[in-house]
């Protein structure tokens, strides 16, 4: 009995079709088979044989196939007042004030068009910019909740919750003492909301304000403190919203701008590709290995800001090291004064830093995770650093 208890426990955080797709591989006997022999499927990976072609090998073996692909879901229409229908963590049972159906005809088109990894790096979103009485900046965004399959690595899909149709999701951009006001509306089958990091009212704070399918909620605040945030989902169980990819990064520049050099955004993230709650696929701003094959071109000499954070879910941290150079390192990003000079940072998640670097000679340099695990799953590139 404790054995089925810890089973049903352990499957709340799944959706119906993850479920499904986890009893499936679980009854796969070659899987079983390969794992008795200490062949996992991380080591499928590194060998270069995709998860796709798990499903043919076991229907040779005589199994059933091992990887359904799962279908991608419509947008459910919802009546104002209607009972909502949500997965088992997180049901809606009254709407929060605030949660209307349907998007504000106020809100701006979404802004954010960024999907491969180095359209990421350099892709900042500054809203619809506009001033209020009294002169404040104003930044409005508009923020969509979608259910988007992306490729992760080559040959593997993933079906992920995306803001605005990208893992990571849109780079807010503005500056301390700016108006910030994000329309978000929720066009997926499940309950989410957007968590921002840094100081706001609590009814900004992305818990208690969940937001069913096909409804909207506004956060707006005051941009406040300058530095490196990142948001994401906060719905139960936070864990899969995350996994999931509903996360990115918001940039709040102080005041006084910070000396002009050549700006990246890197998200350190992973991908659990057959729902065993571990990640099988990791990467900087969505498919593994990216910028192995396209290396970022670099000047020698020229000052490089990148703005990294850590939104890796089920490994307690990630890394960022760099061949071939040292960085200042500036936590969070709150200040501009007294950094740590080092070629490696460790992060928990949630965790980010600005780090700064010039390249004093020319030519290839690696930068990747510094456990040898994620380098060999994806998270490695190159800096190709020119004369």
């Amino acid at each position: 009995m404790a054995a089925t208890g810890a089973l049903r426990n352990e499957r709340r955080d799944l959706l119906p079709d993850e479920a499904e797709l986890r009893g499936t591989v679980r009854a796969d006997k070659l899987v079983r088979s390969l794992l008795r022999l200490n062949v996992g499927r991380r080591s499928l990976l590194r060998t270069g044989v995709k998860l796709g072609t798990v499903a043919p090998l076991a229907a040779v073996a005589g199994c059933a196939p091992a990887f359904p692909k799962l279908a991608q879901p419509a947008v459910l229409p919802t009546a104002p007042g209607a009972a909502v229908g949500v997965h088992s963590m997180a049901h809606v049972t009254e709407l929060a004030p605030g949660v209307v159906p349907g998007l504000p005809r106020q809100a701006p088109a979404p802004g954010w068009a960024a999907r491969a990894p180095a359209e990421i790096l350099t892709a900042f979103d500054y809203g619809r910019v506009s001033q209020l009485p009294g002169g404040q900046t104003l930044r409005e965004y508009t923020f969509i909740a979608q259910e988007t399959e992306i490729e992760v690595a080559k040959g593997v899909m993933f079906p992920a919750w995306t803001y605005n149709g990208s893992v990571p999701g849109p780079t807010i951009r503005c500056t301390e003492g700016d108006r910030v006001r994000i329309y978000f509306q929720n066009g997926t089958r499940h309950p989410h909301t957007i968590h921002l990091h840094g100081v706001h009212p609590a009814s900004m704070d992305g818990v208690f304000e969940q937001v069913p399918p096909g409804h909207s909620y506004t956060y707006e605040f005051d941009a406040d403190p300058w530095g490196l945030f990142p948001y994401h989902c906060h719905t139960m169980p936070i864990r899969k919203h995350i996994e999931k990819g509903l996360y990115g990064t918001m940039i709040v520049d102080p005041p006084t701008p910070r000396e002009p050099a050549h700006e990246l955004v890197m998200v350190m993230n992973g991908f659990d590709t057959d729902v065993d709650g571990e990640n099988e696929v990791y990467t900087v701003n969505g498919v593994a290995n990216y910028f192995n094959e396209h290396p970022i071109e670099l000047k020698v000499g020229a000052l490089v800001r990148v703005y990294l954070s850590n939104m890796t879910e089920f490994d307690p941290i990630n890394s960022f090291h760099l061949h071939g150079n040292m960085f200042k390192l500036y936590r969070s990003g709150t200040s501009t004064t007294n950094p740590e000079l080092t070629d490696t940072v460790m992060l928990c998640q949630g965790e980010r830093a600005v780090l700064e670097f010039r390249y004093k000679y020319p030519g290839k340099f690696m930068f990747h995770a510094h456990q040898s695990e994620f380098a060999e799953l994806g998270w490695m590139g190159f800096f190709d650093v020119k004369a």
